[in-house]
């Protein structure tokens, strides 16, 4: 396997990297006490789920 003549510039190698960003994560609203939270898991704020309770939040 060939291996490379030269260096590559940190130039370089940076505009390769150029689309290797990070995507905000998606959130949707809890329909239970209407809080932000993160798709296909329990509400952080009240532990429901699927319409029924999964966890009980430390808080309350």
């Amino acid at each position: 396997m060939p291996n490379p003549k030269r260096r590559h510039s940190k130039a370089r190698g940076a505009k390769r990297r150029t689309h290797y960003k990070a995507t905000a994560p998606t959130v949707s609203e809890c329909p239970h006490c209407h809080e932000p939270k993160l798709p296909h898991r329990a509400c952080p704020n009240c532990g429901y789920y699927s319409g029924r309770v999964t966890f009980i939040p430390k808080g309350a």
